[in-house]
C-alpha cells in the first residue's frame, strides 16, 4: 500500500458529510505504520465508539469509507468476509456503511463482516496450515494477500459507485 502520511485523509472518504470528515481522528500509531505490510489501512475512531475507517488504493487513487459497527452480536463466531481467516485470533463484527452520493442520502446502505480492528492484512500474511503433502504454503499465502486486496477494493468501489 502507498504511504498515506502526506495525504489529506478526510478528503479521501467518499461516503461522509463535511461534519463527519472534520471529526475524523487518526489512530495513535499512524506515523509508525508499516505500509508495506498493508493491503488497506483501517482503524477504529479512538473518540467515537463503533466508528471505523478504511482507505484502500483503487485504480484512480486512494479512496476511503466510514463504517459503523452494528449493535448486538452473532450467535456463532462469524468469518471475516475480507480475509476469510478460519483461525482468527480476533473478533469479527458486522459493519454497515451508507453508499456515496445520492444513494447514501436516500438511506441506501451496504454491510460486511470484517475483523473488528481491521487485522486482515496481518491475518493473510501468516502461513496457512499444510493442507496436503506437497501443498505450497507460500503460494497459498500470496493468493490470500491478493484476494484480500481485491475483496476490500470491490467493497469500497461498491460504496463509492453505489453498486
Amino acid at each position: 500500500m502507498i504511504p498515506l502520511i502526506n495525504l489529506d485523509l478526510p478528503s479521501l472518504l467518499v461516503n461522509t458529510s463535511l461534519r463527519e470528515r472534520k471529526s475524523l481522528t487518526l489512530p495513535a500509531h499512524f506515523h509508525e505504520t508499516d505500509w508495506d505490510k498493508l493491503d488497506y489501512f483501517g482503524w477504529r475512531d479512538p473518540k467515537v465508539p463503533g466508528i471505523g475507517y478504511v482507505i484502500v488504493e483503487l485504480e484512480d487513487g486512494p479512496a476511503g469509507i466510514l463504517l459503523r459497527q452494528a449493535d448486538g452480536s452473532a450467535r456463532s463466531r462469524p468469518q471475516c468476509s475480507w480475509c476469510e481467516d478460519v483461525t482468527l485470533p480476533n473478533d469479527v463484527v458486522l459493519y454497515s456503511t451508507k453508499r456515496a452520493g445520492q444513494a447514501g442520502r436516500n438511506g441506501n446502505t451496504i454491510g460486511t463482516l470484517a475483523c473488528a480492528n481491521f487485522e486482515c492484512s496481518a491475518n493473510v500474511r501468516r502461513l496457512p496450515p499444510v493442507a496436503y503433502l506437497g501443498f505450497d504454503v507460500e503460494a497459498a499465502r500470496l493468493r490470500r494477500i491478493e484476494a484480500l486486496g481485491e475483496r476490500v477494493r470491490r467493497f469500497v468501489r461498491g460504496v463509492r459507485d453505489g453498486s
